[in-house]
């Protein structure tokens, strides 16, 4: 018997095992600009935005001073934040630029605009946004036809003002 998750099923939140927890709170909160909503002691705390309980948990429960998994290994690909719109998108990009913080890539998916970096303990991050569903690339049977190419961030940046 074959079960077909509801629609509106949407992922609420990713927890992630950290090393250094006010590391981790520095990158998403003092970077990226998640609120922290709430922190368990010195081993714990969730974020979010625009006042959800949490989009994000960290904890050190099982990994305080650890090292990222080496290559090679199973685990985490990265999370991905979806951001309302492409000024939104570039907003973000301009605060990554100033703070001269790296990123991993940036890639034209046709479906979205998407910038990879990785946070403090090696975790993969995608900030994107998707585009109207109009715009999508399709097939000549009308298949969804995904793309990866190079995002021009300086266009995108032009958006920040």
């Amino acid at each position: 018997m074959s079960y077909t998750a509801p629609p509106e099923t949407r992922i609420g939140h990713v927890h992630l095992k950290v090393a250094d927890l006010d590391r981790a709170i520095a990158f998403y909160s003092g970077l990226l600009g998640f609120s922290v909503t709430q922190k368990y002691g010195t081993g714990a705390a969730f974020l979010s935005a625009g006042g959800y309980h949490h989009h994000i948990g960290l904890n050190t429960w099982e990994s305080k001073g650890g090292r990222p998994p080496a290559p090679g290994h199973t685990g985490l690909y990265h999370t991905a934040f979806l951001y309302p719109s492409r000024a939104a998108l570039a907003a973000v990009l301009k605060r990554l630029v100033e703070v001269d913080y790296p990123l991993d890539g940036a890639s034209d998916h046709g479906v979205s605009e998407a910038l990879y970096l990785s946070d403090p303990d090696g975790n993969g991050v995608e900030l994107y946004r998707d585009r109207p569903e109009a715009e999508w690339p399709r097939d000549s049977a009308g298949a969804l036809a995904m793309v990866t190419l190079p995002l021009d961030l300086r266009a995108l940046l032009a958006e920040a003002g």
